[in-house]
């Protein structure tokens, strides 16, 4: 496991005397090869980076060593890939990057793996301590692990090279354990270099041991939550990606199908049941959120995404019980009262909720799940009449219906979806059938993240991945098209180019520039992706559409498909404007 290198006597200098016996040969190791000797004794075999001073002999030893090591265009899209590999993967994530800037734009990632609680450690080189200290002006002087603190999990800095063993086992354990989130770790240039006893090296690194040790909840939290369960006429099931990350699928499946009663996926838990599921009231949401009595969140966070947990969203005030399985205690009345909080592991938590169940567990009135079902056939019949609609140019939902097929026929292949209109109707439009097959934006809502999610997905599990993209979303990681060519990723890009954000049709009332939200008219982005040989395809219809999908998907080249959509089509800020505030003064 131990890199070893070998290293030959001295050769005599003036100091020193030449008829002395020569020094017997030494087996040392350096910090750069202890660095990598940490990760893979800890299962970590991948990384995603940018080279650079002073990390750049890192990714190439890494290389060396068996790693797999990904280089990107930007460090912003390393760590979004590094951030979803550990949501896929469970595994902390690693992104690479150089001192000083590099790190700043790999901690936008790290900050929103953080918030989404994807276990991930960015690992930056930076500059000396005894100058940035005082502050004398060294290369990309910066006190980045000052800065890393407010956003990150956790963070630390190594010094020696002896202690390197110990700084990677301790950012794995605080990377996973718990509530997971985003790590970072300090490695000033001349840790690298620094060399100790192959031996001592050896011994100085660390197998982190059950890094993520199970939480039970306690038993009279399982009781009182089941009793609040069994009272209700009208329950719900709200999954978050929590569930989704916890990868404890039958166990979470056995709780919704034993108890019987209704759930409503968020957007990264779709597909833990299929969205087609007779449960599922993903068609019915609105209903079912104003209507229930009694609400099981299961890792699921009551935030701006389900409204707070309350207003009209959530009808009269005081209508609900929440019940919250949660890891994190501190999440509980976060915004509401919660009656029945439930603090441990997603796993430990259904399997208890479960064992409780055991027996005769009454099933919902059936006035409830048949007002449910009644309203999502009614939704469901008025979104097939916009589904099928074949013209040009296209709108969002005729061609969403191409992919929402393609899908339904390759339930295996990874979604991968930013944008906001893109975004919010192939929320609803597409449904999924495996779970963590939909990736998308997140807590935060943040666009940018497509490509370097793609790559990761593409690399970790080896599947097909659709990305849908708005064009805005596409411009803050569409470099990355080269990285997806230079390493032959199965991934298809499918760019809806309505020329704008939004749409395309704003105008500057100057008559000077362009509007605000408008790009170039009739971009051709499928030529962006030839100059680095891939397929590009220019389509204009759904049967177009579809057809491009499918031909990328079944020979597994990179491809890009640039999909034009009417640029009258959207809504401002999609579904979401509500939090867009715009003047209600003009000025004459």
């Amino acid at each position: 496991m131990e890199t070893i290198v070998k290293t030959q006597p001295e050769p005599a200098t003036e100091t020193s005397h030449a008829s002395a016996a020569p020094a017997a040969e030494r087996d040392l190791t350096d910090g750069f090869h202890l660095v990598i000797d940490a990760l893979k004794l800890n299962g970590i075999d991948t990384i995603y980076g940018v080279p650079g001073i002073p990390i750049t002999d890192l990714g190439r030893l890494a290389q060396a060593e068996g790693m797999r090591v990904v280089s990107f265009r930007h460090e912003q899209n390393a760590g979004n890939a590094a951030a979803i590999a550990g949501f896929l993967t469970k595994k902390p994530g690693i992104c690479l990057t150089v001192s000083a800037p590099g790190f700043l734009n790999g901690l936008t990632a790290l900050a929103n793996a953080t918030t989404n609680c994807f276990p991930m450690i960015l690992i930056s080189g930076s500059s000396e301590r005894e100058i940035v200290d005082l502050q004398q002006g060294d290369y990309e002087e910066m006190d980045q692990l000052a800065i890393a603190k407010p956003l990150c999990k956790a963070a630390f800095r190594v010094l020696h090279a002896a202690d390197i063993g110990i700084g990677v086992a301790r950012a794995i354990r605080a990377a996973v354990s718990g509530r997971p989130g985003g790590v970072y770790l300090d490695l000033p240039a001349k840790l690298f270099s620094q060399v100790m006893d192959a031996e001592a090296g050896a011994k100085s690194l660390v197998k982190v041991i059950d890094p993520a040790p199970a939480q039970i909840p306690a038993p009279d939290a399982v009781r009182r939550a089941l009793d609040v369960l069994k009272s209700a006429k009208r329950p719900l099931i709200i999954l978050g990606k929590g569930a989704a990350y916890a990868q404890a699928d039958e166990a979470v499946r056995a709780l919704v199908e034993t108890s019987g009663i209704p759930y409503v996926p968020m957007s990264m838990a779709k597909g833990l049941l299929p969205d087609t599921h007779p449960l599922s009231a993903g068609a019915a949401r609105s209903m079912v959120l104003k209507d229930a009595d009694v609400v099981l969140l299961l890792g699921a966070r009551l935030n701006w995404l389900l409204s707070h947990g309350k207003g009209k969203t959530w009808g009269a005030p005081g209508s609900k019980k929440f019940i919250q399985v949660d890891i994190e205690p501190r999440e509980m009345d976060s915004n509401v009262e919660i009656v029945a909080p439930l603090v441990g592991d997603i796993g430990s938590c259904v399997t208890a909720l479960l064992d409780g169940m055991r027996g005769d567990w009454p099933a919902p009135p059936a006035e409830w799940t048949g007002a449910i079902a009644k309203k999502k056939e009614e939704n469901l019949s008025k979104m097939a009449s916009k589904l099928g609609k074949n013209a040009a140019p296209m709108d969002f939902h005729g061609a969403l219906g191409a992919l929402r097929t393609i899908i339904k026929e390759r339930p295996d292949a990874i979604l991968v979806n930013e944008g906001a209109n893109t975004l919010d109707l192939a929320r609803s439009v597409i449904d999924m059938y495996q779970p963590r097959k939909r990736l998308d934006v997140g807590t935060w809502g943040v666009m940018g993240i497509g490509m370097g999610f793609a790559i990761a997905a593409a690399v970790e599990t080896g599947k097909p991945v659709l990305a849908v993209e708005g064009d805005s979303a596409f411009g803050f990681s569409g470099m990355e098209v080269e990285t997806i060519c230079r390493y032959n990723l199965p991934v298809c890009i499918v760019i809806f180019n309505n020329n704008g954000i939004y749409r395309g049709t704003d105008t500057d009332p100057t008559g000077r520039d362009p509007g605000t939200t408008v790009f170039v008219k009739d971009s051709r982005y499928d030529r962006m992706m030839e100059a680095f040989g891939g397929v590009g395809v220019h389509v204009t219809t759904p049967d177009e559409l579809s057809r491009a999908v499918n031909e990328a998907m079944d020979s597994g080249r990179p491809t890009l498909i640039n999909a034009v959509i009417d640029p009258q089509a959207g809504t401002e800020s999609g579904n979401i404007g509500s939090l867009n505030p715009q003047s209600a003064i003009r000025k004459k």
